[in-house]
C-alpha cells in the first residue's frame, strides 16, 4: 500500500473528513439562512414603503381628483432614486410616471407582483426587475407604485460570493487541519506498530511510548504497558519455573538412576532388590507429589480445579484440618490447637481453602516446630477470625520462623530455604497458598509470631474464586 493510500484509509482522515462535511454543510445553511432573511427583510422595508404611498396617492386621488394626483406622481418621478410610479386609464394609456406602460395583464390584477420594466428616460435599455403594488382607483384608473429590485439582488450577491468564498476556505482549512492531525495520529500508531512488532520478535521488555498528556493514545498506552509488564511477569516466571523444574528434579531422577545402577551391580538376593525397589518407589513417590502439586496450582491459578463455588463454614474446615493433622502432631511432640469462632460463612472453593490450611499445617510440623530437648514444647495454633469484612485464617508455630528478608521469597515456586533443605519437600506448599489466595481475590502474609512464624490467609466473606489469576 502507498504512503498515500496509507494515509487516505486512516480513521483520523475519514473522521476529519467526515466533519469537514457536516461543518461545511452547517455553513452553507447557515448562509443560505442569513440571504433569505436579508432578502425578506428587504422585501418587507419594500412593501411597507409602497403600502404607504399607494395610501397617500390614492387619498390625494380622493380629495382632489385625477389633477392632483398626476401632479404629484410626475414630482415625485422626477427625484433621483425614487420609487417607480405608473398611472393608466381604464384602457392602459399612461397618464403620468416613470416607466413605460406595462402589459394589461399586470395592471389587471390589483395586489403585488414581481415583473420586468423600463423607464421612460431609458426605454431602449434591457429591462429591470422590480417589486409593484396595483392599486385600482375609482373611475377605472389604475395606480402602480413599485421599487426597483437591483439593491436587493446585489446584496443577494454579495452575500452569496461570500458563502462561496467562505465555504471554499472552511474545505481548504478543514483539509489541511485534517492532514495535519492525521499525520499526528498516524505517527503515533505507527510508534505502536513499530514497538508491538519488536515486542512479537522476542522483546518482551519493549513499551509504548506515553507522552504525558492524557489522551485516549496515553490510556490505551498505559493500559496495554501494564498487560506487557504481566505478560512480561508471568513469561519471566514461566522461565524461572521451568529452570527450578529442571533443577530440582534433576537431583531426585539422578538418585533413582543412580539406585537402579546400584541395585544391578550390588544386589545379590531379593531382599536387596526388594529394597532398591522400595526406595525408588519412594523417591517416585515424592517426584509425583511434586508433580501434583505444580498441577493444582496451575489449575487453582486458572479457575479449572476450584471445585464448585458455594457458601462454607470457614471455622469449620479449620477444624476439619486440626483434627487430620493431629495425630501426626502428637506423634512428633507438638501440640495442635485450633481457635476458630463459630459461624465464619464465606463463598468460595471449600476443597482449596482446605488444601491452603493443610498445607500451612504440614509445612509448620515440618519445618517450624520446636525439636525435642528444647524447654519449651513445640506448639502450633491454628485460627479462623473475622476482621473488617475479611476472614482471616492463619497458621502460628513457636518455631525458628523466616527472617523478614526471605518471606516474600519464600512464597516462589521451589524456593526452599537454608533451613529447610535437610527436610524432605519441594518448595511448592507456599505458592500453592498464595495461589489459592489470589483465586479468591485475597493474599498471603508471613509474620513474626515472636518466636516463630505467623502465616495469614486473608479472604474477602464474598469472595468468587476467579478465573486466572
Amino acid at each position: 500500500m502507498t504512503a498515500l493510500g496509507k494515509f487516505l484509509r486512516t480513521t483520523a482522515f475519514k473522521l476529519s473528513l467526515l466533519y469537514l462535511t457536516v461543518f461545511a454543510l452547517f455553513a452553507a445553511l447557515l448562509l443560505g439562512y442569513f440571504a433569505w432573511n436579508t432578502k425578506r427583510l428587504i422585501t418587507e422595508q419594500i412593501t411597507q414603503t409602497v403600502d404607504a404611498e399607494i395610501l397617500g396617492l390614492a387619498e390625494q386621488y380622493r380629495q382632489a381628483g385625477l389633477r392632483r394626483l398626476v401632479l404629484i406622481v410626475d414630482g415625485r418621478s422626477r427625484r433621483p432614486g425614487s420609487s417607480l410610479y405608473l398611472v393608466t386609464s381604464a384602457n392602459g394609456e399612461g397618464v403620468a410616471g416613470n416607466i413605460v406602460p406595462l402589459d394589461a395583464g399586470i395592471l389587471d390584477k390589483p395586489g403585488w407582483t414581481e415583473t420586468s420594466y423600463r423607464r421612460l428616460d431609458d426605454s431602449q435599455a434591457r429591462p429591470e426587475r422590480a417589486l409593484v403594488r396595483v392599486f385600482h382607483l375609482q373611475g377605472g384608473y389604475r395606480l402602480l407604485v413599485g421599487r426597483d429590485l437591483e439593491e436587493r439582488e446585489r446584496l443577494n450577491e454579495i452575500v452569496l460570493s461570500a458563502g462561496r468564498w467562505s465555504i471554499a476556505v472552511v474545505i481548504i482549512l478543514g483539509l489541511a487541519g485534517g492532514f495535519f492531525i492525521t499525520r499526528r495520529v498516524l505517527r503515533r500508531v505507527d510508534a505502536m506498530t513499530d514497538t508491538t512488532q519488536t515486542i512479537m520478535a522476542g522483546n518482551l521488555s519493549g513499551r509504548l511510548r506515553v507522552t504525558g498528556t492524557g489522551d485516549e493514545f496515553d490510556r490505551l498506552a498505559s493500559h496495554l504497558n501494564a498487560m506487557l509488564e504481566r505478560i512480561e511477569a508471568l513469561m519471566s516466571g514461566l522461565k524461572e519455573v521451568s529452570d527450578n523444574i529442571a533443577h530440582d528434579l534433576k537431583t531426585p531422577l539422578t538418585r533413582l538412576r543412580n539406585r537402579c545402577e546400584a541395585a544391578l551391580r550390588t544386589a545379590k538376593s531379593d531382599t536387596d532388590y526388594r529394597a532398591a525397589l522400595e526406595a525408588t518407589i519412594d523417591e517416585s513417590d515424592r517426584l509425583i507429589q511434586t508433580f501434583n502439586a505444580l498441577l493444582m496450582i496451575a489449575r487453582a491459578e486458572s479457575g479449572q480445579a476450584q471445585g464448585p463455588v458455594k457458601e462454607f463454614d470457614a471455622a469449620q474446615v479449620a477444624h476439619d484440618v486440626g483434627e487430620l493433622y493431629e495425630p501426626l502432631a502428637e506423634e512428633q511432640g507438638i501440640s495442635l490447637v485450633v481457635e476458630a469462632e463459630p459461624g465464619l460463612m464465606m463463598t468460595g472453593s471449600r476443597e482449596l481453602v482446605s488444601q491452603a490450611i493443610a498445607n500451612l499445617v504440614d509445612n509448620a510440623i515440618k519445618y517450624g516446630a520446636k525439636r525435642d530437648g528444647e524447654t519449651a514444647r513445640a506448639r502450633i495454633t491454628v485460627s479462623a477470625q473475622q476482621t473488617d469484612g475479611e476472614v482471616l485464617l492463619s497458621v502460628a508455630d513457636n518455631g525458628p520462623g523466616i527472617p523478614e528478608a526471605d518471606r516474600s521469597r519464600a512464597l516462589e515456586r521451589f524456593v526452599r530455604l537454608e533451613s529447610s533443605r535437610s527436610a524432605p519437600g519441594s518448595g511448592l506448599g507456599l505458592s500453592l497458598v498464595s495461589a489459592v489466595a489470589r483465586v479468591h481475590g485475597g493474599k498471603v502474609n508471613l509474620e513474626d509470631n515472636a518466636p516463630g512464624l505467623k502465616a495469614v490467609i486473608a479472604l474477602p466473606r464474598a469472595a468468587m474464586p476467579q478465573t486466572g489469576a
